[in-house]
């Protein structure tokens, strides 16, 4: 892909991302049986965020465009204390086979629609 069809992509988004950086991963629980998920996070927004899951992960069979799903967010705060805050996320894509993206990774984007 070139440079110009990388800033299309990226103009395509609603609102710009940055870096995760403070949040370092985030959790999915689904419910029993399946187990709980952690993943990493590729970059954030004011209100959603890109996950990195890892291709051929079991939770990809589970997980579809418009779910509602609750995430947990790990962060570390400037004291390194670890920050967890629980929120509703909607997923509103599942971007496989990109060669942009992480080899071996696809992208979960979702949008953060409550935090408790």
């Amino acid at each position: 892909m070139s440079e110009h069809d990388k800033l299309t992509q990226r103009e395509r988004r609603s609102e710009p991302r940055i870096e995760a950086g403070p949040f370092h991963s985030v959790e999915i629980n689904l419910g029993p049986p399946l187990p709980i998920y952690q993943f990493g996070l590729r970059d954030i927004s004011g209100k959603g965020m890109c996950i990195l899951v890892r291709e051929g992960s079991p939770i990809l069979r589970h997980l579809e465009k418009g779910r509602i799903i609750d995430i947990k967010c790990y962060s570390m705060d400037e004291f390194k204390a670890n920050k967890t805050r629980i929120m509703k996320a909607e997923i509103r894509h599942i971007t496989r086979g990109e060669e942009w993206q992480p080899i071996g990774c696809c992208l979960v984007g979702v949008r953060i629609l409550e935090e408790y």
